[in-house]
């Protein structure tokens, strides 16, 4: 058997982030969004939340960047910005990267909160308790 892909949602607000993992056959209107895009966040149990794609990744860790229209990967030259930072200045790199239109091999969706519901982010979000720590920990360290 293998696993069903699943898109993770990096969602920030304000100075924290929070993680929610969701089958992208749950997550089918987020598919076909570009970055900037807004969606609301219902789907994810955050009911009254409305959310904009600022980023994310694929499954190879390539980065998702505004300035290449649709789902392709391509080589680019890069001089500065997404997916590239130097200390030499004129220093240029061929790099692979990602259109910014979300599809179904992308993994990491990064996100920000526009508009907060009725309950506070820390209420809607699930929490971590002490076990899930320790067993995190515990596979991280069998590994």
């Amino acid at each position: 058997m293998f696993d069903l892909p699943v898109f993770k949602f990096i969602i920030s607000c304000k100075d924290k982030s929070f993680q929610i993992e969701k089958d992208q056959n749950e997550c089918n209107a987020v598919i076909g969004k570009a970055i900037g895009d807004k969606f609301s966040a219902d789907f994810l149990g955050m009911e009254g939340y409305e959310l904009q794609i600022t980023g994310g990744s694929d499954k190879d860790g390539f980065p998702m960047i505004k300035d290449i229209i649709g789902i392709t990967r391509k080589k680019i030259l890069v001089v500065k910005g997404d997916g590239f930072r130097t200390v030499i200045h004129g220093k240029r790199r061929r790099k692979s990267l990602r259109g910014n239109t979300i599809a179904n091999d992308i993994v990491q969706i990064n996100c920000k909160v526009v508009k907060e519901g009725t309950k506070t982010i820390e209420d809607v979000m699930p929490k971590k308790s002490d076990k899930d720590d320790k067993q995190e920990a515990n596979n991280s360290k069998e590994h």
